[in-house]
């Protein structure tokens, strides 16, 4: 029989133990200290902490627009399957629009990915949304796009898209904060599905109880 730790509460506080005594977490503020720990046990890589970047108002803003009963708009499907329902507080919609039908078409009128033409698909559910991306860089710059043009304003932004091409780029221009919306990201290339989620369900956690 191999050796190893199979009690599920034992292995959950030995992960967070190890995060706290590991992670560099002094530099971020205390309302999102949760979510980043949380970040960090999605990828482990407790370095990550210094890429994490966002307004501690963000916290706050997720709960009320979630209390509210606002959607939760997400940009891939591995995003919508990590957040976890049952913190909902109202079954909240959780939005996918990546695969409907009109978006291949609308990608290419639009020149731009389907990941992009998805996002252009959420005019009319923005105004006071929670919106998680995770995984397309595409998707965060439409949304800034979208912003710049006056379209409605979510009630927050959390996006970790990762990769070579436009991640770290998409996330620097989110956190430059301009258009006042409260925002978590992951700077850098670094990033992902399971990250995004994770920082959704930290915030979300608790809310039906």
């Amino acid at each position: 029989m191999i050796d190893y730790l199979r009690d599920p509460d034992a292995i959950y506080a030995q992960s967070f133990a190890s995060i706290e005594a590991e992670a560099d977490l002094a530099a971020i503020p205390l309302p999102l200290r949760d979510a980043a720990i949380r970040m960090i046990h999605a990828c482990g890589m407790t370095d990550l902490a210094a890429d994490i970047d966002g307004d501690p108002q963000v916290v706050g803003v997720v709960r009320s627009a979630l209390r509210a009963g606002e959607p939760v708009l997400c940009d891939c499907e591995m995003v919508r399957s990590g957040i976890i329902r049952g913190y909902l507080p109202h079954d909240n919609d959780l939005l996918l629009t990546l695969n409907n039908a009109e978006v291949p078409a609308l990608a290419r009128r639009l020149g731009t990915t389907r990941s992009a033409a998805a996002v252009e698909l959420w005019r009319d559910r923005l105004q006071g949304a929670v919106v998680v991306i995770g995984n397309a860089p595409t998707a965060l710059f439409h949304l800034l796009e979208l912003l710049d043009a006056g379209a409605a304003k979510p009630a927050a932004i959390i996006a970790t898209p990762v990769g070579f091409v436009g991640a770290a780029e998409s996330k620097a221009l989110l956190a430059e904060g301009r258009h006042g919306i409260p925002f978590l990201t992951v700077l850098g290339r670094r990033g992902g599905s399971a990250i995004a989620s994770a920082a959704f369900n930290a915030i979300a956690r608790g809310l039906t109880q």
